[in-house]
């Protein structure tokens, strides 16, 4: 390096702001390589050599250096910020996924606002008009009640880049990221049928909610593909906690001819069924076998170990932070992309 790192300091001998052009002193190089090494994002055709890189982040280091971002979006540059909207900040399914996308989003010097919804709509417009008094550079979304034409509202007003985590929202320019939740249900209720020969079959819904309508639909084609079927109070309601699966189950096995098998949406309430069975002297998977989706850690912390459908999370998160910024940095363009990512049934005690 070419200059002091001594700090900067007013003539009163008072610290003063770290300028780019001291990061550029110190490093030897020129501001115009500070920014590009700064923000990799923007395009480009100047290769920098990685022992440059090293001088400008030693730099950066030595002097304290942050950019001010504020006026960075004032001339038009990237705001080095996305944001993410989740669904259930406690639902550990989530918690790969967040870190996979920090994760991705901390190598091209990016910092990650995350929202939760709690599956309300309300919530979900909060985070829209957010992000249009506050514009990032992307936003992910996890949307359960957001419209296409809400989504259409909010680029019009901000220009920010956006992917999904699900097929569901069906918007011509945002890319998603999904699993074929209903042919995994479908899959793993024709195995309950045809390796543990179950025909009283139970399913434990979300009403109105977009993953729990494709999961239900898989369990009505395999169950109609048997020949079997579903009485009404088969289907029981609950809300993606915990506590809804037991409340569930409770009612599930107090029916006249209870069911021997329940498929719940989530392995949130899956973990309630395995609770409200032992309470009710039910032994599983001898008299009520049991299976979940997601294959949340917990899953294996219990007795019996649960039986899921598995969701890869942290894979998820990775498609979905590298398709933001591959928009954000002009490297795609062009009609939404689908980026499917396969479920796996993992057979354990509950079944």
């Amino acid at each position: 390096m070419h200059a002091s790192a001594q700090m900067i300091r007013h003539k009163n001998g008072n610290r003063t702001s770290v300028t780019m052009r001291d990061v550029a002193d110190l490093a030897g190089v020129s501001q115009s390589t500070v920014s590009r090494v700064l923000n990799p994002t923007s395009a480009t055709a100047v290769s920098i050599s990685e022992e440059t890189k090293q001088s400008v982040f030693e730099a950066v280091k030595q002097l304290g250096y942050y950019p001010n971002l504020a006026a960075q979006s004032l001339r038009g540059q990237k705001t080095m910020l996305i944001a993410m909207l989740i669904a259930d900040i406690s639902n550990p399914y989530y918690h790969q996924m967040v870190r996979a996308v920090q994760d991705v989003a901390r190598k091209r010097n990016y910092d990650v606002l995350i929202a939760n919804s709690d599956h309300d709509p309300e919530n979900e417009q909060h985070f829209i008009q957010g992000i249009v008094r506050r514009p990032p550079d992307g936003v992910i979304l996890t949307p359960y009640h957001l419209t296409c034409d809400d989504i259409d509202a909010m680029v019009e007003r901000t220009g920010v880049s956006v992917v999904s985590l699900g097929r569901h929202l069906c918007h011509g320019g945002v890319d998603c990221v999904y699993a074929d939740d209903e042919k995994a249900t479908y899959d793993a209720t024709r195995w309950l049928i045809k390796q543990r020969q179950h025909k009283k079959i139970a399913y434990i819904a979300v009403p109105g909610a977009h993953p729990s309508v494709r999961r239900l639909r898989g369990f009505h084609r395999a169950m109609k593909a048997a020949g079997l079927i579903v009485p009404p109070e088969y289907v029981a309601p609950g809300d993606f906690m915990f506590e809804s699966g037991e409340k569930a189950m409770r009612q599930l096995l107090r029916l006249p001819s209870p069911p021997t098998a329940v498929i719940a949406c989530n392995d949130l309430m899956a973990l309630g069924c395995l609770e409200a069975a032992e309470k009710a002297g039910f032994e599983v998977p001898g008299d009520v076998a049991v299976v979940g989706f997601d294959n949340i850690p917990e899953t294996t912390r219990v007795m019996p170990k649960l039986t899921t459908i598995a969701q890869f999370p942290k894979e998820m998160g990775e498609m979905l932070a590298t398709a933001l910024f591959e928009r954000i940095a002009g490297e795609a363009s062009g009609p939404a992309r689908l980026f499917e990512v396969p479920c796996k049934l993992m057979v354990r005690e509950s079944t």
